[in-house]
């Protein structure tokens, strides 16, 4: 075990050493290789920031249920019963504020240019319902299960019509949904520039010291020996880059902040961009340290391999 630590030890400092022997290649590689990272840290970041948004927005959308006319009260009360063991069957939470004809009838009679109309009518031709406030509708998932609680309350008996309008929240899940997608899609993509840039990185360094390594190689030196300084420089290339990516994201959310929360103020609210938490950040530097060694290895094999 302490011969292992050591060997790693050793191989560590030799890349430390290799770095600062040129210290300008490896910080231009870093900006290189955080450029690419940004986009994916940054569109991470807004993601993380619209989903309270998302939530809010999606809070508590409304199904009405209207009772037949001629379904007496005490029946039209229990639907409430009816109506909660539907929504727990379908997995959504409810909260249902009955309206009794009387109530509505009076509602409409306090609407501007309708008394008169609502007087016309004579006997009152509104029947009792129901206007049931729904959550776990922020996704895709959560608007299909209150579609089916919608078509399930609509064969109750004594029930009417059901009125629900989710395609809104649909709309808002699809373009959640498609920017977490694109999202990916770009990541995917940038984190490939970034194993190319390492491999390449590495690549160079390889042929600048192969006479150095056919030394080593001499002297008894195993080739997991002559890799292992290779893999902890892209390791830090991809750690260092990271960093770099993090903070640069940070400060544009700091200068992003001023403006968002201008606009916040001018509709009563407080919404500020908020950076990663930092169980994202410290999953996002192990996943960038991981690009680099990925890069490196495949380019030191590739090198070793055509070396023997």
């Amino acid at each position: 075990m302490k011969s292992w630590i050591r060997q790693h030890g050793l191989a560590l400092r030799n890349a430390a050493v290799r770095i600062a022997g040129k210290p300008g290649s490896f910080i231009f590689n870093v900006i290189v290789i955080a450029l690419a990272l940004m986009l994916p840290v940054a569109g991470l970041t807004l993601l993380d920031n619209l989903k309270p948004v998302s939530r809010e927005l999606a809070v508590e959308p409304e199904i009405s249920v209207f009772t037949s006319a001629d379904l007496p009260r005490e029946r039209a009360q229990a639907l409430a019963t009816d109506i909660r063991r539907v929504a727990q069957t379908n997995g959504v939470t409810v909260k249902l504020d009955f309206i009794t004809r009387e109530n509505a009838l009076a509602a409409m009679k306090e609407r501007a240019g309708l008394s008169d109309v609502v007087t016309t009518l004579g006997s009152n031709p509104l029947p009792d319902a129901y206007v049931i406030k729904l959550g776990n509708a922020e996704d895709a998932a959560g608007a299909r299960r209150i579609d089916k609680l919608a078509e399930a309350i609509a064969r109750l008996p004594g029930v009417e019509t059901v009125q629900l309008d989710s395609a809104w929240v649909k709309r808002l899940a699809a373009v959640l949904q498609l920017a977490a997608n694109v999202l990916w899609l770009l990541a995917a993509t940038l984190c490939g520039v970034v194993v190319a840039v390492v491999f390449n990185t590495i690549r160079l360094q390889v042929v600048t010291q192969a006479e150095e390594i056919d030394v080593a190689r001499l002297l008894g030196a195993t080739d997991a020996f002559v890799a292992r300084p290779f893999y902890y420089t892209g390791a830090l290339l991809g750690l260092g880059a990271g960093i770099v990516a993090l903070l640069g994201v940070m400060a544009a959310l700091s200068v992003l902040n001023i403006s968002v929360g201008e606009l916040a103020q001018l509709y009563g609210s407080s919404f500020m961009l908020s950076p990663l938490a930092p169980e994202a950040v410290a999953l996002l530097l192990a996943a960038s340290t991981g690009l680099g060694l990925l890069g490196a290895a495949l380019s030191v094999r590739r090198a070793l391999s055509r070396s023997n």
